[in-house]
């Protein structure tokens, strides 16, 4: 990883982090240049430092796209908006649960984005998905197709949030491919946890079950080619969901998170790294927990042992490498969208299965599921978001099973073993 604060491993995260969600390398530099002594002091001092330096930049940032907005230079205006957003999630992050104002920060994190979508994003919206008596805040991206179209939805890890889905690019990737997206902020994240005061909770497809039924409702959408896709912590929300909920038509856990107590306990030891800082003031808002010992125990619950045996296929792990495996047990109905050009090595049928270390992105990119036996037309539509999905990370291996089967495999280095976890 890109270090720069050598040896700080969280904070050099959320650097990369900025960085690879559109951040400008020079706008960082300016972030992070009068840090560079406060990060010698440990992950968890000088937080605060790294919130005020950061927000320097967003206010410099902000106050530049406001005379660009004011001149008509909306493209310039909404792109600076997403940025300072980017910075400041990034900077907001980085707070202990108790930092004052820090709802504050995040509201103003909200209003940039809503600014980007107003000038230079007409595809992605704010919505509310109903959940038990209150909603689940999430956005929106709908690809500009005719046409029913399948849906992505994607949750957080521990330390994310819909803002972080929305500006890596993932959802505007999807578009291109004809696939919408609802990022949601789920209970334990975002804006479910900071403004609404949803913690998180092992029964995940009760979230799942939510925002099924809200897409049910949207015009336009192919409710059969529903899938969902969690990363760092999503990798146990995901796997959970898709055991318990039918409708789902696939299953991405990106970076697998297997036994969440044991994983808990080794960062007790310190035997694996945090990826936020205030790391345990963190996981026990998350949870909704109060202190450590009974967050372990809780913990415990946090595993997929026995779960994933109730998935519609099977869940598998080995050394180095997690592997998803779900069947395609819905309608594959055709899209209206041109076929990419085929390249050199592209057949008149789908490629076989990626060798292993193999990122998808430099397979076929015709590739798609066998048609649903008496159709003539394979869709591209989930392999496509397979695709999208891995293009930055070049971690997820898709693969063509033939009929009535699709592989999803995940390169995470940080799983030895079943129980060792992801990131989160």
């Amino acid at each position: 990883m890109f270090e720069y604060f050598p040896g700080n491993y969280v904070w050099n995260l959320s650097v990369v982090a900025a960085l690879n969600s559109g951040g400008y390398i020079d706008e960082v530099d300016r972030a992070c240049r009068p840090i560079r002594e406060a990060a010698n002091r440990g992950e968890d001092a000088g937080t605060d430092e790294f919130l005020a330096s950061w927000t320097a930049v967003v206010d410099a940032l902000v106050i530049a796209a406001d005379t660009d907005r004011d001149a008509g230079h909306t493209d310039s205006a909404g792109h600076a908006y997403a940025r300072a957003a980017n910075y400041l999630i990034h900077a907001e992050r980085m707070q202990s649960p108790q930092t004052p104002d820090r709802n504050a920060i995040y509201r103003r994190v909200l209003d940039l984005v809503q600014r980007c979508f107003d000038l230079v994003d007409p595809q992605t919206s704010r919505v509310a998905i109903p959940f038990r008596d209150t909603t689940l805040p999430a956005y929106f991206t709908r690809p500009d197709i005719d046409g029913p179209v399948p849906c992505m939805i994607m949750w957080n890890g521990l330390d994310s949030t819909k803002e972080h889905m929305y500006l890596s690019g993932f959802a505007k990737e999807l578009a291109h491919r004809g696939i919408a997206t609802l990022m949601v902020d789920c209970p334990g994240s975002g804006e479910a946890l900071r403004l609404q005061g949803l913690t998180a909770q092992i029964d995940t497809e009760e979230w799942a079950a939510a925002c099924v039924d809200h897409l049910e409702t949207v015009a336009g959408i192919a409710v059969d080619r529903l899938g969902l896709v969690g990363w760092s912590l999503g990798g146990y929300y995901v796997p959970r969901a898709a055991a318990f909920e039918k409708r789902l038509a696939l299953c991405v856990a990106w970076g697998a998170n297997y036994d969440g107590g044991k994983v808990q306990r080794r960062r007790v030891e310190r035997e694996s790294e945090r990826p936020v800082p205030h790391y345990w003031n963190h996981v026990m808002w998350v949870w909704g927990e109060t202190d450590l010992d009974t967050f372990l125990a809780h913990a415990d619950g946090v595993t997929l042992d026995g779960i994933v045996e109730q998935s519609p296929s099977r869940f598998s792990s080995h050394t180095g490498r997690t592997t998803v495996r779900f069947r395609w047990n819905m309608p594959i109905a055709p899209t209206n969208r041109p076929s990419p050009a085929r390249n050199a090595n592209c057949g008149s049928s789908p490629p076989a299965r990626a060798a292993p270390n193999t990122s998808v992105s430099t397979i076929c990119p015709w590739s798609a599921p066998s048609p649903q036996i008496g159709s003539a037309t394979p869709s591209p539509n989930f392999p496509s978001a397979r695709r999208a999905l891995s293009s930055r990370a070049d971690r997820i291996r898709a693969g063509h099973r033939g009929h009535g089967g699709a592989t999803v495999a995940l390169r995470t280095g940080r799983v030895r073993r079943p129980d060792t976890g992801g990131n989160s």
